[in-house]
């Protein structure tokens, strides 16, 4: 009988196995990048551009309130796309504009989602530039805004007068102010320098999934273009100029845990009581998504998720040591709410680390009852969204893959995986003609000017960088901040103490930007 007990044991051990027992992670470290030179990309060898459009100018002052009421009708207009809030009437409110300004061809593009916009305006010119548009914005929570997001009210701000609205800053607010400005200088010259091409999409909040589509239908006159512009606002508060020439890609997927062979309710939750003999979902998911991560959530622990990142060539080494001259870097933390950067990192380090990692983050997570009150349940199913900013060098799918893989050896193979967007980096050199000519600009209103390889931030630039072949600037004077946030703003009349530009400079600039590209070489 007693030789019979570890028997017994044994194979009661064996039936409360799972089914995939987990594997050890392998021992993983986040890499280290180092610049590979001590040299800094002289800026301020680029000559300030000199043109002097006085009459465009001229025009601009004398129509300032019609210009920013031009914004406050884009802002007051909701476009949420994650919602289907407002879309189509955005879109067919910048179609409109379009046509209002002269644009022979002002056209909505179906696509399998939000629709494009697309806009020609025919100048005769010799160089055409493309612009980047998006017209979509992120959700809102009215309760926790200063002002409602959709009134687009000018309010009294530390820095003076800020137009707040959600959309603000991103992007509606930079974009309709370079309307403005092509609007000037149609109604004072009769025309533009430059050809325009106008390709907008409705889902770049979301992605921009669907925007391949928009591109498919002009490429062939789009890949003629001589340069694509993003309008931006590049300033901080103290009139330095963050111009940056690159993005992160990213890979934006949901991961979902419930209850089913591997344990757990599979219909419906059950009393809470049960969880001392039920598998919970919830439990599974947190687990999922620890085992990515090491315990602090700052290093990747899937196999080959660092592999193939491209490190900081001589170029982006010069110009992240030019930007250090500049960086402010308590600025940066307190406008966050920032305590420190992640192992206290400062410096070159951290720059380096905020645009060479990639990350994986957890966006939001969600499962069973989080209403007011006691509800105790075991819920069937839990969620989770996760996005992962990849720098140059990895591809979203192949990243995808390997989470996809790592999770099943670990023997989360019954969590699902649902891709919601992804695609990968862009870059433009600092060389290109069109970037030179944005810098000319830049020098023009600014006397400090920070030149990034990239942000961390993501968007579709790769189309018209890597699919195109064309050098893309994201470039504009003007500050804002509340990107995603509440209380989102954009300077429009700047306080005594505050050097960034307001409305009426930004359009300025804008002008000088589309003559400067006219004529870079």
């Amino acid at each position: 009988m007693h030789r019979l007990i570890p028997v017994v044991l044994l194979f009661l051990l064996a039936a409360c196995e799972p089914p995939n027992p987990p594997h050890q992670a392998e021992e993983i470290s986040r890499p280290v990048f180092k610049l590979t030179t001590d040299a800094a990309y002289d800026i301020g060898a680029i000559a300030a551009y000199d043109g002097d459009h006085s009459a465009v100018y001229d025009y601009i002052d004398a129509n300032t309130d019609e210009h920013l009421a031009a914004l406050q009708r884009w802002m007051r207009q909701p476009s949420i796309s994650a919602q289907d809030v407002g879309v189509i009437d955005m879109a067919e409110m910048l179609r409109q504009d379009l046509a209002d300004l002269g644009f022979a061809e002002a056209e909505l593009v179906p696509t399998d989602g939000h629709p494009g916009v697309w806009g020609y305006y025919d100048a005769g010119a010799e160089r055409t530039l493309v612009v980047y548009l998006m017209y979509d914005v992120q959700p809102v929570n009215p309760d926790d805004w200063q002002s409602p997001p959709f009134d687009a009210e000018v309010i009294d701000h530390d820095l003076g007068r800020v137009l707040m609205a959600r959309g603000a800053t991103n992007q509606k607010g930079p974009q309709r102010a370079f309307l403005n400005a092509l609007e000037s200088i149609i109604a004072v010259e009769g025309t533009l320098p430059v050809n325009v091409m106008i390709a907008a999409e409705g889902e770049e909040e979301l992605g921009s999934p669907h925007y391949p589509q928009i591109i498919d239908a002009y490429e062939d006159r789009l890949k003629n273009a001589d340069g694509v512009l993003f309008p931006f606002n590049s300033q901080t508060p103290d009139g330095r100029i963050n111009m940056i020439l690159g993005v992160k890609g990213i890979v934006y997927f949901e991961m979902i845990a419930t209850g089913g062979d591997w344990g757990g309710p599979s219909q419906a939750e059950i009393h809470g009581s049960y969880k001392a003999i039920v598998d919970s979902p919830v439990w599974r998911l947190i687990k999922a998504l620890s085992s990515l991560t090491s315990e602090d959530g700052n290093t990747i622990l899937v196999p080959g998720y660092y592999d193939g990142i491209l490190p900081p060539n001589e170029e982006e080494s010069m110009l992240i040591n030019a930007g250090l001259e500049n960086r402010n870097e308590q600025q940066m933390l307190d406008m966050l709410a920032v305590d420190h950067w992640i192992d206290y990192k400062t410096g070159a380090d951290a720059v380096v680390e905020f645009l060479y990692q990639p990350s994986l983050n957890i966006d939001g997570i969600w499962g069973g009852y989080t209403g007011e009150g006691v509800k105790t349940i075991l819920p069937h199913q839990a969620s989770a969204k996760v996005d992962s900013r990849l720098p140059p060098g990895l591809d979203p799918d192949e990243a995808l893959n390997k989470i996809r893989a790592f999770l099943d050896a670990q023997g989360f193979d019954d969590i699902e995986i649902r891709k919601l967007s992804g695609y990968p980096a862009a870059q433009t050199s600092v060389e290109a003609p069109a970037v030179q000519a944005a810098i000319s600009v830049f020098a023009k209103y600014a006397s400090a000017i920070n030149v990034q390889p990239r942000i961390a931030g993501s968007a579709p630039f790769y189309q018209f960088t890597e699919r195109l072949g064309l050098p893309l600037v994201p470039t504009g004077m003007g500050f804002g901040t509340g990107a995603h946030a509440p209380n989102e703003i954009m300077l429009i009349e700047p306080g005594p103490d505050t050097a960034a530009a307001g409305l009426a400079e930004i359009e300025k600039a804008y002008v000088d930007f589309v003559y400067a590209l006219a004529e870079a070489e």
